[in-house]
């Protein structure tokens, strides 16, 4: 039976994270607030024949962080990535086990090194998805989400609307990606890779930074399952193709204006009352321009607006989930993140790019997302004190 959606809040934790930053959020967000950046040089032949710059995580220091989990089989570091990253709301999905407890994974690429070492099963999505279900006890089919850069946030979306149309009560959401010589060098062919750490929305930025991570998020209509001190509830959220290139964005930001319009109707607020916005900010000619053109067009040019990138690099399908992560949790200690890699303004039109760590009352969250063949994707979030604790 479908529900009118409108009747049925949904609601989400501030989740964890697993990035070259640290394991867990804790570590992350204690990075970010010291501006420390996971991105370094790199000399490995195998990702690139020529050094270059990631935000990679530690191999090592992962798999000795995975075998405190005790789990029996073999395990992709991707894998190791995703049930890592997850182990800290083990304690909420547990106890909503059952057949109305769902699984997306948002991924762009899965396990694409598999693929270049030649195991094409192990590198379906589909079989990745069906190996994490199985180890973390999901019963349910799980869902792969994989739409280009969008991928993470827009699994919030569609989770929302899946537990609005009473299809599942809660869905766990898992996003992640590798950096890997595919997808480097397939960045490398649009001239999009900057030779250095990515300044988003700055005037000497010269392209993207690729990075790899990890993030989870539990969504729920049980609100009481929630044992943080903060949750935040989704209040609105949109997701609109314009169709403009298959790897170009809107010169007008169409599809990202229609995405927050639409977003900030659901939520019935007025674009004023965003305390700040967690944007895509990838440090390219095109994508930070769009940005500025949308957020100008909807009067959020004074709103304080952050981008991620500098700290972890892009880290494609995980990006948009691992962004809603740290901003829910900075944002549950009233924190707005300085953007990193911004000194000098770059886009022709004003935006107020936050240059350090900034502690006001941040309750309400707009969070966006670009991707190539158009897709644009905004969610609204909304900060609640939890006293069922």
């Amino acid at each position: 039976m479908i529900q009118d959606k409108n009747n049925i809040s949904v609601f989400a934790t501030t989740g964890n994270c697993v990035t070259p930053l640290g394991f867990n959020i804790q570590e992350n967000i204690k990075m970010v607030l010291q501006g420390k950046s996971g991105i370094k040089n790199f000399s490995d032949e195998y990702l690139h024949n020529e050094p270059f710059v990631g935000g990679i995580i530690d191999k090592e220091k992962l798999n000795n962080a995975f075998q405190t989990l005790n789990l029996k089989g073999e395990f992709t570091d991707l894998e190791q990535m995703m049930l890592l990253s997850v182990k800290s709301i083990q304690p909420l999905y547990d106890a909503i086990l059952d057949d109305k407890c769902g699984l997306i994974i948002s991924s762009t690429k899965g396990n694409i090194t598999s693929l270049e070492k030649g195991n094409i099963e192990q590198y379906y999505l589909s079989n990745l998805a069906d190996k994490v279900a199985k180890v973390i006890g999901v019963k349910s089919t799980p869902i792969v989400l994989s739409n280009a850069c969008v991928s993470g946030i827009m699994a919030v979306s569609v989770a929302k609307s899946l537990i609005q149309s009473n299809v599942y009560n809660h869905l766990i959401i898992i996003g992640a990606d590798l950096f890997s010589r595919f997808v480097f060098t397939g960045f490398q062919s649009f001239q999009a890779v900057s030779p250095n750490p990515c300044k988003p929305y700055d005037k000497n930025r010269d392209g993207i930074t690729l990075g790899e991570a990890a993030a989870s998020i539990l969504v729920t209509k049980n609100k009481a399952v929630i044992q943080g001190e903060v949750y935040y509830e989704i209040l609105g959220d949109s997701n609109i193709n314009d169709a403009n290139h298959i790897s170009g964005p809107s010169r007008t930001g169409e599809g990202l204006f229609q995405s927050i319009q639409k977003s900030i109707a659901e939520a019935q607020i007025s674009a004023n009352q965003i305390d700040c916005i967690s944007a895509h900010g990838t440090a390219t000619a095109y994508n930070d321009e769009m940005e500025a053109q949308a957020f100008n067009r909807l009067g959020l040019e004074n709103t304080p607006v952050y981008s991620l990138k500098g700290y972890f690099g892009h880290t494609l399908g995980a990006s948009g989930l691992l962004d809603t992560v740290i901003a829910l949790k900075s944002g549950s200690k009233n924190l707005i993140p300085q953007s990193l890699g911004y000194s000098e303004h770059g886009v022709t039109l004003p935006l107020n790019v936050t240059t350090e760590n900034i502690f006001t009352e941040c309750n309400i969250i707009l969070k966006t997302a670009s991707g190539f063949g158009g897709t644009n994707t905004a969610v609204i979030f909304k900060r609640h004190i939890n006293n069922e604790k």
